[in-house]
Formats: C-alpha cells, structure tokens, sequence
C-alpha cells in the first residue's frame, strides 16, 4: 500500500478531496490510503508517505514543501486546480496512479 498525504490550508477541503480519491480508489482497486492534514503539519507526516499532493492555491509553497520532502525521497505534485476545484477524486487518482507507477 502507498501512503499519500494531501494538503491545504486547513485540512478542510482537502479532507473532502482525500474521501473523493478513497472512494474511487476502492471501486478500481487501487491500494493506496489517502489523508487529508493542513500544511503546518506536513514535517509530522512526511516519513510516512511515498506522495505529497498540494491544492493548487498553496503553488506558493512548493520550494518550501519541497526542501522538507526532498530528504525523504517524497515527490511533492500540485493537484490540477480544475480537479481540485470540482473535487474529482477519479482525476487526482489518475495523477497519484502515474506519479507512483501503480
């Protein structure tokens, strides 16, 4: 199973993203668990998980999410703003599916 932390401000959308992608991940069998935190709490997370996913309105931090990601061999991605703002979950799991060659 490959870990996937995504994250926003608060948590709070992302949190509805992360159960759009667990569900379409269950109906295609795709082993992946997916959680939802805000951006302040990625350093908890990042030995944890193979995939960093960002909602596009934090684009402004990759360098910085990517300084703390980098050590850990965890690719940071930004979740297409179109899919991010219509929370389909299929389309993010498609990026996820590609990005970790699943």
């Amino acid at each position: 199973m490959k870990n996937v932390l995504l994250v926003c401000g608060t948590g709070a959308s992302s949190g509805f993203m992360a159960k759009n992608i667990r569900n379409a991940a269950k109906a295609r069998g795709v082993d992946v668990s997916v959680k939802a935190r805000s951006d302040s709490e990625v350093e908890e997370y990042i030995e944890e998980i193979d995939l960093l996913m960002v909602g596009p309105h934090l684009k402004y931090m990759l360098g910085d999410l990517e300084e703390i990601a980098d050590p850990f061999d965890v690719p940071v991605r930004i979740i297409d703003e179109d899919a991010y703002g219509s929370l389909d979950g299929e389309a993010v799991l498609n990026a996820i599916v590609e990005e970790l060659n699943l």
